[in-house]
């Protein structure tokens, strides 16, 4: 049987790279030759390597990385055209005798990358008229608190006072769910295309919390200003929808670390009810000790264990409902 695709998923800041990178090196010391596939919505844009936090260009000499500054922001991209990219390279990857690290932290692009979703076409003008007569009845921010119930990773790049673009995103969601609520929950019942092992990382939220803080601050010290004034100036809508964007435009930095925060929330609180997930808590681990559990647990087909045979509080954990691995 194939080695099966490893794929790790965590919040911003969480350091979801650099895990990728140590656990390469493993690997390539037992002779795989693996390679990393991004499923982060934003990091496609080769202009916005700063705010993205898109793997760098030395990052990029110790693990190959695809779909990471592929294309303008000029460009227009969805999730749909990413999905099709990601079942090239995971195929193709694989075709080569080579192990895909699919790696990322956008949840809609995961399931796309993983399953076969279908992408349907625009809905019947009278979703957004009902949708239009719930917000003068009920309020925006009713709408907005179920937009990022139901799809925090869309929801964090809208503002909450937006009344045209929280309608348009629960549009789609209700296109999705009148058409093919199947297809869009498929990566929750197990029915991937390749057989996949999928591992979340979680941190305290207070750690977590100050790393996004140094992170800003770092991404401010490496120009990140300067990128987004100079990608403003050629970039589509869905460029212009990067977390950070219009905060850095306005110079609000301080928006910019508290949207981050919730953002991460947000995906904190969704991946640990992802079933079938393997939760790897990191909050005392380093990139290389949380390479070396995930790959324990590959080895061992389960969770990895402290030498007493129990698992460790900061080891691997199981989400609800499916157990160790997905299979296709």
């Amino acid at each position: 049987m194939a080695e099966p695709v490893i794929a790790i998923f965590g919040p911003t800041g969480i350091g979801k790279t650099s895990v990728a990178i140590e656990l390469a090196g493993l690997l390539r010391n037992r002779g795989e030759d693996p390679i990393a596939i991004s499923v982060d919505s934003m990091q496609v844009y080769r202009e916005l390597p700063i705010i993205t936090g898109a793997p760098t260009a030395l990052e990029q000499t110790r693990l190959e990385h695809r779909l990471v500054g592929s294309i303008s922001v000029a460009d227009s991209y969805d999730v749909a055209t990413h999905a099709a990219a990601c079942h090239v390279e995971i195929d193709g990857a694989l075709s080569e005798g080579r192990r895909p690290l699919v790696v990322g932290g956008t949840g809609l692009y995961l399931r796309a990358a993983l399953t076969d979703l279908d992408f349907v076409p625009p809905p019947d003008p009278s979703v957004r008229e009902r949708l239009m007569t719930e917000l003068a009845q009920d309020g925006l921010e009713q709408l907005y608190a179920r937009l990022a119930d139901e799809e925090p990773d869309v929801a964090a790049t809208i503002n909450s006072g937006d009344a045209r673009r929280v309608v348009r995103a629960l549009e789609a969601i209700e296109q999705g769910r009148s058409t093919a609520d199947r297809e869009r929950n498929r990566l929750w019942t197990g029915d991937v295309r390749r057989p996949t092992r999928l591992f979340a990382l979680v941190v305290d939220r207070e750690i977590l919390y100050e790393r996004i803080e140094a992170r800003v601050d770092e991404m401010i010290e490496l120009g990140a200003i300067y990128e987004v004034e100079s990608a403003a100036q050629i970039a589509g809508r869905t460029a212009a929808q990067a977390l950070g964007f219009d905060e850095l435009l306005a110079g609000d930095i301080e928006s910019l670390k508290m949207n981050t925060r919730r953002y991460a929330k947000r995906q904190l609180t969704w991946l640990r009810k992802l079933a079938g997930a393997e939760l790897v808590d990191v909050t005392d681990l380093s990139a290389a000790e949380t390479a070396a559990r995930i790959l324990a647990a590959l080895d061992t087909d389960g969770p990895a264990a402290d030498e007493s045979g129990s698992e460790r509080r900061h080891g691997l954990e199981h989400g609800g409902g499916l157990g160790a691995s997905f299979t296709g």
